[in-house]
Formats: structure tokens, sequence, C-alpha cells
């Protein structure tokens, strides 16, 4: 078997080694000619796979290491005969990490004490959107989702009208991108719905870049009545509108699912259902290929207070600063050389550094720690210690 995946998912020689010949490729850059002699194409979201990647070529098996799938013509696969997978919520838990490590930071500019009157807007509640409103109901968060689909569908999630979404002291966008439809997410936020979010208000994208019109928020930003934005999708990945990222508060490369384990996840997905079409047992699990996290046990003592708690745990093991401050830079430098900044861009996702999700992490607090249901509802191992 000839398989050809894109160079940044991790770990496929232990998980797929044993099928065949592997060939790694640049998957933005990727085409039909590469895949003349190919049985099976992995992808990441950058790359386009349709009929005119494919058409006459011999793959008949298509993997998308994501848990979106826009950037896949389905239809064609299924009418080419062409067997497709991919690896919802493969990544959901980092993500979540991002946008609470995101909302903590916002929590310490604000000087709070606890989490009282806080209310987060959830627009889109699939696999990434609804652990995040899990995890803040459990951390006694005031949450309003905004997802018609779902709703129509029956779930008990606190529903509410896209307007009152919009008006939550935080708005996190977790839609897929869909351009057409009763329900199309493309360009959701237009000038008018970014007119409704304003100061003291917290904007987070890490779902798809299109759902906000980023022109539009360029315009809201440049007014002095302007929320704060942390984006981490942009339209027009890997070159985004240069001016948008200086009125960021936030700006990071489209890496909010890249934790260690959220990317192996996907993997491990992938090679299951590639092992099961090709009617091979797989015998490698993600458990036996993870390295030990750097730091294992985080430990706070009685006079933790549980909102300082959190923070510390969250920043331990993901502050999304340090992604800003290497987007930023590394944008600066390709800038005073006159470079593109789309190299750039994909280069600080080609070579992220190692990052592990809260379930990495052992907390010990006290017995009977206020701490525990902050830190347990974030996806922490939490200990309870007694004495």
């Amino acid at each position: 078997m000839r398989i050809v995946a894109d160079e940044n998912i991790p770990l496929l020689e232990p998980f797929c080694g044993g099928l065949g010949s592997l060939t790694r490729v640049n998957g933005r850059t990727l085409n039909r000619d590469q895949l003349l002699d190919a049985d099976v194409l992995l992808v990441r979201s950058v790359t386009r796979v349709d009929a005119r990647l494919l058409s006459g070529t011999p793959v008949r098996f298509v993997g998308t290491a994501t848990i979106g799938t826009d950037h896949v013509d389905t239809d064609w696969l299924a009418d080419a005969g062409i067997a497709f997978t991919s690896a919802p919520g493969c990544n959901a838990s980092s993500v979540v990490q991002y946008v609470l490590s995101v909302v903590s930071l916002l929590l310490q500019r604000q000087q709070r004490a606890d989490l009282r009157g806080l209310s987060v807007g959830v627009v889109g509640a699939g696999n990434v959107g609804g652990r995040l409103v899990r995890a803040l109901q459990g951390m006694g968060v005031e949450v309003r989702v905004s997802d018609p689909p779902l709703e129509a569908s029956g779930s008990d999630l606190p529903f509410a009208p896209l307007d009152e979404v919009l008006a939550c002291d935080v708005v996190s966008l977790h839609t897929p991108l869909t351009r057409q439809g009763r329900h199309a997410t493309l360009h959701l936020l237009d000038d008018q719905a970014l007119a409704r979010i304003g100061p003291g208000q917290l904007l987070i994208n890490s779902g798809r870049g299109p759902v906000i019109d980023n022109r539009a928020l360029l315009h809201r930003l440049q007014a002095p009545d302007a929320p704060l934005v942390a984006l981490d999708v942009w339209e027009h990945e890997p070159e985004p509108l240069p001016e948008l990222m200086d009125h960021c508060w936030l700006a990071t490369p489209h890496i909010a699912g890249y934790s260690l384990e959220g990317k192996s996840r996907g993997t491990e997905m992938l090679a299951s259902a590639l092992h099961q079409w090709a009617g091979v047992a797989m015998d490698t699990h993600l458990a036996s290929v993870l390295p030990e996290p750097a730091l294992t046990t985080l430990t706070f003592g009685r006079n933790a207070a549980p909102l300082s708690t959190l923070h510390q745990a969250l920043m331990t093991c993901y502050d999304p600063r340090d992604d800003d401050s290497r987007l930023r830079q590394a944008f600066a430098n390709a800038d005073a050389d006159g470079a593109p900044r789309g190299p750039v861009f994909d280069g600080l996702r080609k070579r992220y550094p190692i990052r592990r999700e809260p379930n990495s992490l052992a907390v010990r607090v006290p017995q009977g720690s206020e701490c525990f249901q902050l830190l347990a509802a974030s996806g922490f191992q939490v200990v309870e210690a007694s004495g």
C-alpha cells in the first residue's frame, strides 16, 4: 500500500508504518502529480480534496486528521467510490483548553476574584462547542448557545437567539464553515453582527476563519468602542489581512487544536479507519506512543484562591501569550526582510512546540478545597490530599 500524507500529521510511522510505504508532503502545495502512484491520501485542513486533485489517480482512501471536513468534497468522493474518514472530536479538548486559557487571561486582566456574573456565549455546539459548554457549566458559568440545527434536533442545551449570545461577556465561535443553506456560517459575523459586540466583551474565534468577515472586523476594531478579540483562525490563511493582527488582543496561527494529544488522537482515528478498510488489525494505541509529560504533578496549599489556582494550572499547561508573541515576532521579521507571511504562518504550525492537555497533569489540592470543581471541570486530574 502506498500512502501519501501531510508532513504535519504526527505519529503516522508507528501507527501506519506496517501498512506499506509512507511519503510525506507539504499539504498546502500538494498536487495531483504527487498522487499518481498513491493508494491512500491523508491530509489536514490546508489541503483541498476534490476531483481536481484526485481525478485519474489510483487513490481509493482519503482521510483528514481534522474535525472539520469543509475542505473535502465528500459528495465527489462518494460518487467516485473513494472511502473517506475524518477525526470528529479528536482535538476538542485541545480547543477547549485554548478557550479556557484565553478566558482566564481575560479574568486576570479584569482582576476578577470569582466567576460570579460571567456569561459566555457559544456559537456552534458540536464536538468542540458542546464540550466547551459542559466545561463552563461545570465551572458554574452562565452559558448561552446559538446552534439552530442542534436546537431543532431537540438537544437540551441552553439555547438563545444569536443576539442574546452576542451580548455575553465572552463570545466563542465553534461552527463549521458552510457556504450555502438556511444556516450558512460564511460571514455569520458580518458588520451588523459585529456592531452588537462592544467594549468590555471578548470575541474568540478558534473555529473557522471565514465565519467572521475579517474586513468588517478590522473596521469594527478601529472604532473607539471596539471589543477585545482573540483570533486563532483567519480568512485567507496562511496570509491573513495584515492590519487585522495589529488590532487583536491575542493572535495565534491556527494552533488551538495543536496539543500533542489532539493531533495524535486524530492520527489514531485515521489509522484505525485505514486499518479497518485494509482488513488489517491495528495493534498500536495512543497510550503506548505518547511520551511522558515534562511536568506530571502540580500541588496547591490551603490558602490558594480558586480562580487564581485555576489560572496558574491553565498557564502551566498552556499560555496563549507565548503563541501570540511568536506569531507577531515572526511576522515582524518577515516584513522587515520583505518576505511573504504565508510560509512564516505555516512554519509556526509545522514547528509547533510540544503542548500537553490538562488531563496530562495531576493537580493536588487539600481535601475539601473549593478549587476541586473548577479544576476538574477544566479537564485536570484532580487529587485531594489529606493532611
